[in-house]
């Protein structure tokens, strides 16, 4: 498909009526998208994936238009119209005059920086959050005339069809992306749920439980004003109702599922049960593990396509492998499997200048385990530059207790991301305070993961010696100076919190790092 010959004019701050500064374009599978200083305009490319079909204009007017009406219902204040775009004399407008030559939806801008995504990368995602879109959703899907049309898609040959449809879809990546047993357990999981639940769908259409929903509900479609007392909720699926329309636990389970993907089971839970209590629905926990499943498989079948894709690079290749094995393996826990062996949480403690950081990094070197480090971690959260040094005084600055606070949730979400994909996790940071340490604990606990907490220590002279060093070291992410360590020392007790784990002490300036070492070390 070539390039539309006004892709270049909309490109253009000058094209606009609203005397933008500047325009930003996104391009997706399906649509060309230019941002503004205040506006969003989205125009549909002339695709056919067989699940949805934009080839004529005349469709493409449409399904613009259906997308405005049905985003409408839970984004009113957002979406705003349907414009054409015209050619006059070789030049291009939205909103001119005369016959359209493409179709496109005008959106208000949301702000970028409190996206939902983003908001989860800044550890700012919170119970309030999540209360305004429960307040957002339940009377959207208690509104019976809403969705008086849907029960169809609630049936089970329907239900039945799109599970056995991604199975079809995926079969082919057995080995490749999703081993031959996750594949079959997988399967043979959804087919005994419809043989053991046979009247549930039946009975889920009876008591109004199938909705013209949102269909792509997860934190991509989901944003908050800058107050974060107000929440839209967008870009719900227009151009195919079989993907839109379904058991209302299918259209909030994407969310819950997205929840658990970025290591927020806790909100997922509390999401879970508010969703529940205000629908008042009794059979919810009976099916939410099965939609988690079915939409955790989607997100890996999509990850299949993009592995597969021949237009993509070797690093996309590579991630969307990786995620898709992510998801697979998601799915799999809503499924109920045990693996054979439990996935563990190693955690590298002790205070700065022991070692930990050296100590972890070979041992994720050599067993290939993701490793969070809490000074990368930290300075991610406040997007700058890892190396970049910063010498604050003791919790003070970007080390002050609300941004430690953010930096151990976002370790601890990190690693409950990785346990819940049956995935083995290394966090390396001080944890000099014990509230840190049983919170580590407790999501091992809920996530039946194997937790070990390895205590670095070494001679004093040594750790002097190391953080002299280490200040002059332009590649290290470390902010530690001998002042820092000292105040550490003064409040540091490696047992408190451990009450019930023995830590394993490990003198980071007498061991040999062989292969010896590391089995210890996994024992």
């Amino acid at each position: 498909m070539s390039n539309p010959l006004w892709l270049d004019t909309f490109k253009n701050p000058g094209s606009y009526h609203d005397n933008t500064n500047e325009v930003k374009f996104v391009q997706t599978h399906i649509s060309w998208v230019f941002i503004t200083d205040t506006f969003v305009y989205k125009i549909k490319k002339p695709v056919n994936f067989g699940f949805l079909d934009f080839t004529s204009l005349e469709k493409r007017e449409f399904y613009c238009k259906e997308e405005i009406r049905l985003n409408k219902r839970l984004c009113p204040d957002i979406y705003k119209k349907v414009e054409k775009i015209t050619e006059k004399d070789g030049k291009f407008q939205i909103g001119g005059e005369g016959d359209p030559i493409e179709w496109c939806v005008v959106m208000d801008k949301m702000p970028e920086d409190y996206m939902m995504d983003r908001l989860i990368n800044r550890e700012e995602l919170d119970a309030s959050c999540i209360d305004l879109i429960v307040d957002a959703l339940c009377p959207f899907y208690l509104d019976r005339d809403k969705h008086r049309d849907a029960g169809e898609f609630g049936k089970k040959d329907t239900v039945y069809f799109n599970i056995n449809e991604n199975f079809e879809q995926t079969e082919g990546f057995k080995e490749s992306v999703i081993s031959r047993e996750a594949y079959n357990y997988l399967l043979n999981y959804n087919m005994n749920f419809f043989k053991e639940n046979n009247d549930l769908f039946e009975k889920r259409i009876k008591d109004n439980r199938i909705v013209d929903g949102h269909g792509d509900l997860y934190s991509a479609n989901i944003c908050f004003n800058d107050k974060k007392d107000k929440v839209y909720v967008f870009d719900c699926i227009e151009f195919n109702d079989r993907f839109r329309c379904s058991d209302v636990v299918c259209d909030v389970g994407f969310l819950s599922m997205d929840l658990d993907f970025h290591g927020l089971y806790d909100l997922s839970k509390y999401f879970d049960n508010k969703i529940k209590s205000r629908l008042t629905d009794n059979d919810f926990f009976r099916l939410l593990d099965f939609y988690k499943c079915y939409r955790a498989y989607v997100r890996g079948k999509i990850g299949c396509f993009t592995f597969a894709s021949p237009q993509i690079d070797e690093k996309t290749r590579k991630n969307a492998l990786n995620t898709a094995r992510d998801y697979f393996n998601l799915a799999l826990r809503y499924a109920g499997y045990k693996p054979l062996e439990k996935p563990t949480l190693y955690i590298f403690y002790g205070l700065s200048g022991t070692g930990k950081s050296y100590v972890s990094n070979i041992f994720s070197e050599k067993t290939g385990i993701s490793l969070y480090n809490s000074d990368i971690v930290r300075k991610k959260i406040l997007d700058l530059n890892p190396q970049t040094h910063f010498y604050e005084e003791f919790q003070q600055g970007i080390y002050s207790k609300d941004i430690t606070e953010k930096t151990y949730m976002a370790l601890l979400r990190n690693a409950a991301k990785n346990l819940i994909k049956y995935q083995s996790v290394i966090l390396d940071a001080t944890f000099i305070d014990p509230l840190w340490r049983k919170k580590a604990i407790q999501i091992a606990t809920d996530l039946e993961a194997n937790i070990k907490f390895l205590h670095c220590a070494c001679a004093e002279d040594v750790i002097f010696e190391r953080i002299s060093k280490r200040m002059e070291d332009k590649t290290s992410s470390s902010d530690a100076r001998l002042e820092i360590y000292l105040k550490q020392k003064q409040i540091f007790n490696k047992e408190e919190g451990l009450e019930k784990i023995k830590p394993l002490n490990i003198e980071t300036d007498k061991i040999c790092y062989d292969e010896s070492f590391i089995e210890m070390l996994k024992k």
